[in-house]
């Protein structure tokens, strides 16, 4: 379940300075944008300035030469970081997330790509609201990831883990593939189609929301199956209790091998009559927003919506 906390600083004492929530602060970007690059130019400029240690991600650290700060994999920045802050569209923040997730470390997103439902700071307020919550003024947010995991003749044969989806589909064959679904151990449906999409509410406004799924507030602790292009005109999305196993038997007279792919990435293909299982990942991500944070005025924004006719 995603849960919300907003936080206040801590009151001044007489006698010392009030503590700051954060000490050490990690940068991660998006490479190949100069508009990245400008924004983290300018968070290491503000953050030493204000006598916080930066570390900046190994590779983010390549678009920025001479920058003088400490450089570390994503692994080291979980382990030595109060915060992290992901300079990029939700694609970076994905990635930063799922590396970051064992580790609880809080993550902030300055949006850098084009939608940014996860990434809220816009570039033309970074010091402002970067300040805020490094004043301790930011509401914080759980959401959960998904464990996919392949076995062939019972033996693990590749995994991933995913913040908004796992796809099933044909790669790059234009075919379509058959699967059983099973939830829970219960027999759903035995499905032709371009494959299926297991998103969590995350995810609900990314690949699943073109495949026709339902967008789901990020509080509820569910998961969507939505079929692709189903052979039949009765096949719909389904909602289920995030607690749920997902089993998807990859049919034995399939022609193509499915791929099965995490948040956009490809990490196995499946073979005829292999067996994909998706649980719910244990570990969290930490999602940190400025105060005020609203999920569905964020969906007005990035999605068109208006209140009103004319607006």
């Amino acid at each position: 379940m995603s849960r919300s906390v907003a936080h206040s600083p801590p009151a001044a004492s007489s006698s010392r300075p009030a503590q700051r929530p954060f000490a050490t602060i990690g940068l991660i970007g998006r490479l190949g944008s100069d508009k990245v690059v400008d924004s983290l130019e300018r968070l290491v400029r503000y953050l030493v300035r204000d006598g916080y240690e930066v570390i900046i991600e190994d590779r983010t650290a390549t678009v920025l030469p001479g920058h003088g700060q400490v450089e570390a994999s994503r692994r080291m920045l979980g382990q030595r970081c109060d915060l992290v802050i992901v300079v990029g569209g939700d694609g970076s923040l994905l990635g930063a997330a799922r590396a970051l997730c064992h580790s609880g470390t809080l993550i902030l997103g300055v949006n850098r790509g084009r939608l940014g439902f996860l990434t809220d700071i816009s570039p033309d307020e970074l010091e402002t609201r970067v300040g805020e919550v490094l004043a301790g003024e930011y509401e914080l947010e759980e959401r959960f990831l998904l464990d996919a995991e392949l076995y062939r003749n019972g033996v693990s044969v590749g995994n991933g883990d995913a913040l908004n989806e796992v796809v099933v589909h044909p790669g790059k064959a234009v075919r379509m593939i058959e699967f059983e679904l099973f939830i829970d151990g219960q027999f759903v449906y035995s499905q032709r189609s371009d494959g299926l999409i297991i998103a969590t509410p995350t995810g609900s406004t990314a690949y699943a929301l073109s495949g026709g799924g339902p967008i789901m507030d990020p509080k509820l602790d569910v998961i969507t199956l939505v079929p692709m292009f189903p052979h039949t005109l009765s096949s719909r999305p389904i909602v289920i209790d995030a607690a749920s196993e997902i089993r998807v038997h990859i049919g034995e007279t399939n022609q193509t091998y499915p791929h099965v792919s995490c948040d956009g990435q490809t990490r196995v293909v499946a073979k005829p009559d292999d067996v994909l299982v998706i649980r719910r990942k244990p570990q969290r991500v930490q999602l940190v927003h400025p105060v005020g944070h609203n999920f569905y005025e964020v969906l007005r924004s990035k999605l068109g919506w208006s209140s009103r006719l004319g607006d």
